[in-house]
């Protein structure tokens, strides 16, 4: 079943200076973060705030292609999470049909924002993100292992969305 969610905030994963997004279900609330790279925080987070530059960035050009293709973005899917990977579906539509692609979500997230699509996130994906009530063993023993141990485990799912960029 696939969940509606919005972007909560948009935050730096601060032992890496990592762009974390994170993903809302409107029903439920459950968060979802996902590392994402930084040049598609940046494209994200200019969509977010409206900001528009001389020259189109690679999102923006997509859509703009898009448009003149006659093609339109109906919604994302953030559809699976395997081996720590999230993946994305784009789910378009034509006068003459429906088709899906597969894509990294941030760029999905870049897309929907252009089109102003729904963004949906699978329930195999809410339940893979979930922590574990029980103690997890770090697999990492190494003192940086030790430290992201640490920090994962001092999360609060309520510090979501507090950072915005």
């Amino acid at each position: 079943m696939l969940h509606k969610a919005t972007i909560a905030g948009i935050t730096m994963d601060p032992a890496t200076n990592t762009p974390i997004i994170i993903l809302k279900t409107d029903e439920g609330g459950q968060a979802v973060p996902i590392w994402i790279g930084l040049l598609e925080a940046t494209s994200i987070a200019s969509a977010l705030q409206n900001v528009k530059f001389d020259r189109p960035m690679t999102h923006d050009l997509f859509k703009n292609f898009a448009g003149l293709m006659e093609v339109s973005v109906s919604s994302i899917e953030v559809c699976d999470l395997k081996d720590n990977t999230f993946f994305a579906r784009v789910n378009f539509l034509t006068k003459e049909s429906n088709f899906s692609m597969d894509a990294r979500p941030s760029d999905a997230i870049a897309i929907a924002l252009r089109f102003e699509a729904p963004i949906f996130i699978d329930d195999a994906v809410i339940a893979k993100s979930r922590p574990f009530d029980a103690e997890a063993e770090a697999s990492d023993q190494s003192e940086e292992g030790r430290k992201w141990k640490e920090y994962l485990e001092n999360l609060n799912p309520d510090d979501f969305g507090k950072y915005k960029v």
